[in-house]
């Protein structure tokens, strides 16, 4: 633990320690976690809980901050997509996404609730795990694009899309007590690769899903 003389460390490091303890009460028992539950998972006492959070939505706010990073770090991170085809870098993606989503459903099924609940319950996070996750995914799109000089109008709403359609088939696949990830997988990467397709096509970029990106983009630099 962080030394009491670096004390934003030392804050940071208790916040984090309160949201491992929120993840495992919600991993264990179901995804209605109470402020009680949590503090006392984590030896302590609610009072303590809300001295390093200013209300729940704060708390969740990190929970779904922590659920972004963890899609992120086995999505994404050390990925390099454009030696990839489109179709197998989005899949490689969409199979990190579903490993999290299943190491966790209750997670993702809370951040959902809290998505919907009525503003100012206190129960809506700041932060959508779907606008994170569409954030991170518009700027990777955006580079790759602007590397070819394609015009990226649009492509914020392309991308929010693409997650949309990942969310929503979340829902269905956990509402589904047979379906199996490979199924969501398959199903779900074709779905993407169509909506930002249609995007592509619209921008007059031809992309084939079974070529290497990085083949894709030479051939564009050279016309």
């Amino acid at each position: 633990m962080p030394t009491s003389r670096d004390p934003e460390a030392r804050r940071t490091h208790i916040r984090e320690e309160f949201v491992d303890a929120a993840f495992r009460v919600l991993d264990d028992q179901g995804p209605n976690p109470s402020m009680n539950d949590i503090a006392r998972e984590a030896g302590t006492t609610k009072p303590r809980l809300y001295r390093q959070f200013a209300d729940k939505a704060d708390l969740y706010s990190a929970v779904a901050q922590r659920m972004a990073d963890e899609v992120y770090e086995l999505a994404v991170s050390d990925f390099n997509f454009l030696l990839d085809a489109p179709s197998s870098a989005l899949r490689h993606a969409i199979t990190g996404y579903a490993q999290v989503v299943a190491r966790h459903p209750n997670v993702f099924r809370f951040l959902a609730q809290s998505r919907s609940a009525p503003e100012g319950s206190g129960a809506a996070p700041p932060l959508d795990i779907g606008r994170d996750i569409s954030d991170r995914f518009t700027g990777v799109a955006t580079s790759i694009l602007k590397s070819v000089d394609v015009d990226t109008d649009g492509i914020d709403y392309a991308c929010r899309a693409a997650v949309g359609v990942l969310l929503a088939a979340t829902d269905l696949w956990l509402d589904a007590p047979d379906a199996q990830p490979a199924e969501f997988v398959d199903n779900v990467t074709d779905l993407v690769w169509g909506v930002l397709d249609a995007y592509l096509r619209r921008k007059k970029v031809d992309l084939d899903a079974d070529e290497p990106i990085f083949v894709t983009l030479a051939r564009l630099k050279g016309e």
